[in-house]
Order: C-alpha cells, then sequence, then structure tokens
C-alpha cells in the first residue's frame, strides 16, 4: 500500500486527536506524545517536531490554553495545555463530523464489499 495516503489520514485527524487528549484532563506535550506512541501500531510514531507545531496553531486558533507549572525532575517549567471555551465547541463540531465522515465513508465502503455479491 502507498503509505502517503496513510499519512494524509493520519495528518488530517490528529489535530481532533490532541483536542481529545487535552480535554479528558489537562496535560503536557510529553505526556500526549507518550499516550500516542501507545497506539504506534494504528497512529506511528509521534515525534515532538510533529506535535509542538500543532499545540501552537491550536493555541494560536485560541482553542487551548497553556500554564506553565514548576517541573520537579529537572527544575524548570513544563507547560500545561487545556482545552478553551471555543476549544470545547470547536471539538464538539469536530466529533459530530467526524461521525457523519465516519458513517459516509463506511457507506462507500459496504457498498463496495456488496458488489457482485461479495460479501
Amino acid at each position: 500500500m502507498d503509505n502517503r495516503y496513510v499519512q494524509q489520514f493520519k495528518k488530517g485527524s490528529l489535530e481532533m486527536i490532541l483536542l481529545c487528549l487535552i480535554g479528558r484532563k489537562e496535560t503536557y506535550g510529553y505526556e500526549m506524545i507518550t499516550e500516542l506512541n501507545g497506539s504506534a501500531s494504528v497512529l506511528g510514531y509521534a515525534k515532538e517536531g510533529t506535535i509542538y507545531p500543532i499545540l501552537y496553531r491550536l493555541q494560536e486558533a485560541n482553542l487551548i490554553q497553556c500554564r506553565l507549572a514548576h517541573a520537579a525532575a529537572n527544575g524548570g517549567s513544563k507547560k500545561y495545555y487545556s482545552l478553551t471555551d471555543h476549544g470545547k465547541e470547536v471539538l464538539e463540531e469536530l466529533i459530530a463530523f467526524w461521525s457523519n465522515y465516519e458513517n459516509c465513508v463506511n457507506g462507500f465502503i459496504d457498498s463496495y464489499n456488496k458488489r457482485d455479491g461479495l460479501k
């Protein structure tokens, strides 16, 4: 299979996935990367160079906000991300769209699978 098609699917859904992770609880970048990498068999491995630019875009769009907190491990600070009210609204819209999109795509897949009485 041509990997570029799979990459496009992943790229298109990553912002929504990050919003879902942040919407569950306040979280920080490395924690999100670790969770995404736990699903690596489907999503592939998340890298800082992919995740952080998306987080910056989401913040600029006022979908997420961050706060700095002291990091006990290294004495520095961590950025904790949470959804804004606007981010919650947009995430709900994205989830509704995804559900409709999934149903539409599945309809095409089902009709493909039923062609010539195959299934």
